[in-house]
């Protein structure tokens, strides 16, 4: 298993994520028994898509290193859901644990933790942002760029091709990786497709798996045999 988020995104077509819905030891194994390449995991956040509150880091301390014990791979975490809930001291906690990449919303990022040592950075980009003024971001020491374009109130429903557009349009534009959540209720046929248009990591998220370890298995088997069909 490839420990850093980079590796993954270059050396694999498509590279599997899986969002945790909790954070919670048997969600993680479940997601990694069936071929998941990274987890990610979220504090301080009221996560609409899950419909979960996720406490402060100290309330995680012991599954983040349980989890982080069993696996040696891509570790995320979203540290939080406002630009003021993210603290300095937490990052140094959750880097100790053992995460080595986080996801944040850029408008949510303070630009101290652009100059963070020890944990690669992706960002998101929302609905409410201008894709077009996208562009160069390897210089600004970015890993990769998580494209959050579908508007909240459209969570849950069908791909469309102009939701692949976009997506193709940011992976030409910018010149690091492009990665999508599952904002829209992704099914396996869709990998293909949603790589022919250059993206490089898909994030399944609990409209897609479900809540429960047995959903997160069934999902995370018929996307990890699509992804490696291509």
């Amino acid at each position: 298993m490839n420990s850093s988020l980079s590796s993954c995104l270059s050396e694999k077509k498509v590279t599997l994520i899986v969002s945790l819905p909790e954070n919670n030891l048997e969600l993680a194994q479940a997601a990694l028994s069936e071929g998941a390449d990274a987890v990610k995991m979220h504090v301080n956040v009221n996560h609409r898509a899950s419909g979960n509150e996720f406490r402060t880091t100290e309330s995680y301390m012991e599954v983040f290193r349980q989890i982080r014990s069993e696996y040696t791979g891509p570790l995320g975490i979203v540290p939080g859901g406002s630009f003021e809930e993210i603290k300095q001291s937490e990052l140094n906690l959750l880097s100790q644990a053992g995460f080595n990449y986080f996801s944040i919303y850029a408008h949510h990022m303070p630009s101290w933790m652009m100059k963070l040592a020890g944990m690669e950075k992706t960002f998101a980009i929302s609905s409410d942002y201008d894709i077009e003024n996208m562009g160069q971001l390897k210089s600004l020491d970015i890993t990769a760029l998580e494209a959050s374009i579908v508007p909240g109130e459209e969570y849950g429903s069908p791909l469309t091709f102009k939701d692949i557009l976009a997506y193709k349009y940011l992976a030409e534009k910018v010149d690091v990786p492009l990665l999508i959540p599952s904002q829209r209720k992704l099914v396996p046929d869709d990998i293909s497709l949603l790589s022919q248009a250059g993206v490089k990591g898909i994030m399944l998220g609990a409209i897609v798996t479900g809540h429960t370890a047995e959903s997160i298995k069934s999902s995370v088997v018929e996307f990890r045999n699509a992804i490696d069909k291509i």
